[in-house]
């Protein structure tokens, strides 16, 4: 019998600073590992060469499909795991090992980590990285596999870090993303998940009044059941929170109400919007505001941590909301409730690490 084999494909420009990382961290787990370098000036093709890759070269051509369909037409495995070198396996090893013979798209959870309120946060996202032989890639950015097959979407229990959006590496590609997303915008102005990702690349980088001009036009042509809204919404709030757009935060988070019940994010950005509402209004906070503020924090604990949403954070549906809370009732004069929640908040922090 014979077992489905699996490669790992990448393509990398000037890696050298996480490729090993990378690499070592699925030694062992995959048949063959194929690096396509896009035109590295540092040690990213030894790195490579030194870690068992069979290293191709291609010529950049702005646009990220091309670069992946090329690195994808040198692998002869049954399976192609795609990663980038700020990428690492961190668990689901053994699912590797068990994709079987039937064909389908595998998503995994790609743990990003970034920098916000001055501490590091983890958000989860469900990318489809685990693709049959003959599946290709379509879009110049933030591609996806062309599923012209009709194969099933599977959820994998499998975990990758990611730190990327770190500042040491948003300031390695500051500009790059944006000027492609731009050039595709251009091709295709109407496209929901290019300009959800435009206004997510301005976001990044605090841009936030100039990335909530794209992500209002994303919402009004994004499908509901499209997989990245919830993480649109989200981010859209938190931009217009950002950028002190208080009045229509509010009326996105009334429009968005009925969706996200089950989200953490959502109830946590509303209150968020509302302590800011509260502050600026602080005639009416005590008796309008803050009970919005209170009611959406206990709410995020009501429903908990969802890291099957995507782009959920990490915390927002525990200690953070458990935090938040404590310095609420701390600031309007109820300390023992403040002193329960700071416990709370204590405990489950500990359970997060």
């Amino acid at each position: 019998m014979k077992f489905p084999t699996i490669a790992l494909v990448m393509i990398v420009k000037d890696g050298a600073a996480t490729l090993a990382r990378c690499l070592s961290s699925v030694q062992g787990h995959v048949d063959d590992i194929i690096v396509l370098d896009t035109g590295s000036t540092d040690e990213t093709v030894s790195i490579a060469q030194r870690h068992g890759a069979r290293v191709h070269h291609f010529e950049w051509v702005d646009d990220f499909s091309a670069a992946r369909n090329a690195a994808l037409d040198h692998s002869t495995a049954d399976w192609n795991l795609i990663l980038d070198a700020d990428n690492w396996l961190e668990s689901g090893h053994a699912v590797l090992h068990a994709l079987g013979p039937e064909p389908f798209i595998g998503q995994v959870s790609i743990v990003n980590r970034f920098v916000q309120g001055g501490e590091v946060r983890e958000s989860t996202e469900w990318v489809p990285r685990i693709l049959p032989r003959g599946v290709r890639y379509a879009g110049r950015i933030h591609e996806q596999p062309v599923n012209d097959r009709g194969l099933a979407r599977k959820r994998l229990d499998v975990r990758f870090g990611h730190d990327g959006y770190m500042p040491e590496g948003l300031e390695a590609k500051k500009g790059r993303n944006e000027a492609l997303l731009r050039l595709a915008l251009s091709e295709s102005p109407r496209d929901p998940y290019l300009l959800y990702q435009l206004g997510k690349e301005l976001a990044i980088y605090e841009r936030h009044a100039e990335a909530v001009e794209y992500f209002l036009p994303a919402i009004e042509y994004a499908a509901a059941d499209l997989s990245y809204r919830h993480a649109l919404i989200v981010r859209a709030l938190y931009s217009l929170k950002q950028a002190g757009q208080l009045e229509n935060a509010i009326l996105l988070a009334e429009n968005e109400f009925p969706h996200w019940q089950d989200s953490p994010d959502y109830f946590f950005c509303v209150a968020d919007i509302f302590l800011d509402w509260a502050i600026q209004h602080p005639d009416e906070a005590e008796s309008q505001f803050l009970p919005i503020v209170e009611s959406s924090w206990l709410k995020c604990l009501e429903i908990g941590d969802r890291p099957d949403l995507s782009d959920s954070v990490a915390g927002r549906g525990s200690y953070l909301a458990a935090q938040n809370l404590a310095v609420l009732y701390e600031n309007t004069g109820r300390p023992d409730e403040a002193e329960v929640f700071r416990g709370r908040a204590a405990e489950m922090r500990k359970g997060a690490v």
